[in-house]
C-alpha cells in the first residue's frame, strides 16, 4: 500500500535525488504509510482520504530533509544536537501527535466524552408512578426523585 508516489515527493524537495536517497525516499513512504494506517486505518489506495496523501508526504518530506533529525548542527566545532521534543522518533519517519489525532479522526476514530443512556436489566418503563425505578425483577421501586412536575 503507498498513499504517495515517488513522483510526489519529488515535487516537494528541493534537490534531484541520486539512486541511493531514491532507495530512502521509496522506504520512507512506505513507512509513513504503514504509519497511517496505524494511526488511522487500512484505507484501500483508491479510496483514502487526500488528507493521508498529504500527511504522508509531509511525514516522508520531513525524514527526507533531516533524516538523522538533528535541531542544530555547527561546523566550526562540530557541534551536533537532538530535540527531545520528537523524543523516540527523532531520525525516523514519524507523525507528529496533531497528525495522529488527523488520522485517527479521518479513520473515525476520535476520542472524546459520550453520553449513552443506560437502563437496567428487563427493566419496563411504566407510565405510572413518576420518579419510581425498577430495582431487582419481582418488582420492588426505588424512589428516585419524588415530585411529578419537576423530577429533577
Amino acid at each position: 500500500m503507498a498513499y504517495a508516489t515517488i513522483e510526489d515527493l519529488r515535487g516537494r524537495l528541493d534537490w534531484t535525488l541520486d539512486a541511493d536517497e531514491e532507495r530512502i525516499a521509496a522506504n520512507a513512504l512506505e513507512d509513513a504509510a504503514d504509519l497511517a494506517a496505524h494511526y488511522g486505518r487500512d484505507w484501500p489506495e483508491d479510496t483514502a482520504p487526500r488528507m493521508v496523501r498529504t500527511l504522508t508526504l509531509k511525514a516522508a518530506t520531513r525524514y527526507m530533509r533531516n533524516p538523522d533529525g538533528y535541531v542544530q548542527s555547527r561546523a566550526g566545532d562540530e557541534t551536533l544536537a537532538w530535540n527531545d521534543a520528537a523524543g523516540e522518533n527523532a531520525g525516523t519517519v514519524y507523525f507528529t501527535a496533531e497528525e495522529q489525532k488527523l488520522l485517527a479522526g479521518l479513520a473515525g476514530r476520535n476520542s472524546g466524552l459520550y453520553s449513552v443512556g443506560v437502563t437496567a436489566w428487563r427493566s419496563v418503563r411504566r407510565p405510572t408512578g413518576a420518579g419510581l425505578v425498577p430495582v431487582d425483577p419481582f418488582g420492588k421501586e426505588f424512589p428516585l426523585y419524588a415530585d411529578e412536575v419537576e423530577p429533577w
